[in-house]
């Protein structure tokens, strides 16, 4: 499904209208139908208090409390604001539901208001709000949210962001939100998600083409096209037809990483994993493998890598490996930035980069746009943060910067994909998938008890595999991250999101996998 900002939104809506000849007051009656529909479905009482904005988002609930009313539900309005200061089509309402009979108060200062017992409707703000909540009505919103009674936002939260999930100021926190066309970015970024409750997107007459239009870059990635992604695997085939993945990572005090990087590449399916580590580990690499097979590299007498190691990477790649999963717990030394440099440069196949691969390569960002092969990266916010060169200052706590990353999810991996040419896996709640094309897709799996240390090198390994058996680096990412959060959210079912540790996610990808195949 299509995910829009508020300006995509109302640009299908303006089209909708002048072009397709569809008129607002159509649209806005089927808006609040369908919200008056939610209310019947969901609310326990017969008391329902709307609260409705001056603009069409206060139109819609003015519908909803007519249609309401005449069903026999015990409707009253609150209006916030100047009755004279309503919108064309939000007035229309307005006249309209007094002449039904329903209660409506028009208040300039809003005082308290009696929240016992009721049902709310959240028809107060739209997409369009762009200035902080303030005042009098966010001391409103507050006290709605201590009532703890049950809310029904329309469109979205009223205080949330439509484009970033940022709380503006104050926000009223739903337990269910009904939205018209398509979802909004804010209704899936954090800390938006929390406020929206549960999501209901209902199409109230905008035309198939607008909605599903390939202008609209943003898609929510769902269970439908994560399994028409899974590679097929036909009865005569052979461990070489799925790829052979060649893992770098590892160094003394850091060999579970990637141990869990090459677990997860055969869990997901690699026919052949490859493991090259620090000669001088080999030992001890030995002695936890079972399927994964060692290739012993030049290493600096203590555990992590020599430069000379790179002919021998390169000779390796170019004979026999399909992919080259590098970074997890290699360790970040001058020898590891001129591997990492020149592989970016001259591997002759993908990469996928994690970790310290990425933070290897924090002084030399330029090159990723000369890679020779695709280029998959996957940061969380402080890789991230250090890619972008905005470390902390003097006196900045790197919480702030981490913010920072966070406000801007989407937008942040998009520039960052369309400038360096990479694919990148932003991670985080919720993880974001951006190709250089601006194609940019919005995970709906994972869970809190993933936040642990190794998850993320299991999720490198599963993109790995992927790559290694066929599937471009866009789906490789996309499915890979979707697989990642579904394992993790089945070991959670089981362990308990407080006990989950990272082999767990790899002990249920087989699960994850076969139920979706």
């Amino acid at each position: 499904m299509k995910v829009v900002t508020a300006a995509e939104m109302t640009e299908i809506d303006r089209i909708t209208i002048a072009d397709y000849g569809i008129p607002a007051l159509v649209l806005m009656e089927r808006a609040g139908l369908a919200v008056a529909a939610k209310v019947k479905e969901v609310c326990a009482g017969r008391k329902v208090l709307v609260l409705c904005g001056s603009g069409n988002n206060g139109g819609d609930g003015l519908v909803a409390a007519r249609i309401l009313h005449n069903e026999g539900y015990l409707v009253k309005v609150i209006m916030l604001g100047k009755a004279d200061a309503l919108s064309a089509d939000c007035k229309t309402q307005y006249w309209t539901a007094k002449k039904t009979g329903i209660t409506i108060e028009v208040r300039k200062s809003l005082g308290s208001i009696d929240l016992h017992g009721a049902f709310v409707v959240d028809a107060v703000f739209g997409t369009g709000l762009s200035r902080p909540v303030r005042g009098e009505l966010a001391t409103l919103f507050r006290s709605i949210n201590k009532a703890k009674v049950p809310v029904l936002g329309v469109d979205i939260p009223s205080g949330i962001s439509a484009d970033t999930g940022e709380v503006l100021g104050e926000a009223i926190k739903g337990d269910y939100t009904v939205t018209f066309g398509l979802p909004k970015r804010g209704h899936f970024l954090y800390p938006g998600a929390e406020y929206t409750g549960s999501l209901c997107v209902e199409n109230i007459g905008f035309p198939m083409k607008l909605i599903q239009s390939d202008a609209i870059k943003t898609e929510l990635m769902g269970p439908e096209r994560a399994a028409a992604l899974i590679p097929e695997r036909p009865r005569n085939s052979y461990k070489g037809d799925y790829g052979h993945v060649f893992v770098l990572a590892g160094s003394r005090g850091r060999t579970g990483a990637a141990l869990m990087t090459a677990k997860a590449c055969m869990r997901t399916g690699s026919g052949l994993v490859t493991l090259g580590v620090p000669e001088s580990l080999v030992d001890i690499f030995q002695g936890r493998v079972t399927e994964e097979m060692i290739l012993p590299l030049p290493d600096k007498g203590n555990g992590t890598l020599d430069e000379k190691a790179l002919e021998i990477i390169l000779g390796f790649a170019s004979q026999k490996a399909d992919t080259i999963s590098i970074g997890p717990g290699i360790g970040i030394s001058p020898d590891t930035e001129r591997i990492m440099s020149r592989l970016v440069q001259t591997s002759p196949v993908p990469l996928v980069i994690d970790a310290d691969g990425l933070n290897s390569l924090q002084n030399s960002i330029k090159i990723l746009s000369n890679a020779k092969s695709p280029v998959i990266i996957t940061p969380h916010p402080g890789e991230m943060a250090r890619l972008l060169e905005c470390e902390p200052e003097a006196g900045t706590k790197k919480s702030e910067v981490r913010t920072k990353i966070e406000k801007q999810r989407i937008s942040t991996a998009v520039s960052f994909s369309q400038e360096t040419g990479v694919y990148v896996v932003l991670k985080g709640v919720p993880t974001i998938v951006a190709a250089p094309e601006g194609d940019v897709y919005i995970n709906t799996t994972g869970n809190a008890g993933m936040a642990t240390a190794g998850s993320g090198d299991v999720l490198t390994g599963i993109i790995s595999s992927l790559i290694g058996q066929g599937l471009n680096p866009l789906n490789a990412a996309v499915l890979g991250v979707y697989l990642h959060g579904r394992a993790g959210d089945k070991a959670a079912k089981v362990r308990g999101e407080h006990s989950l540790i990272a082999s767990d996610i790899i002990e249920y990808l087989s699960d994850t996998i076969r139920y979706m195949a």
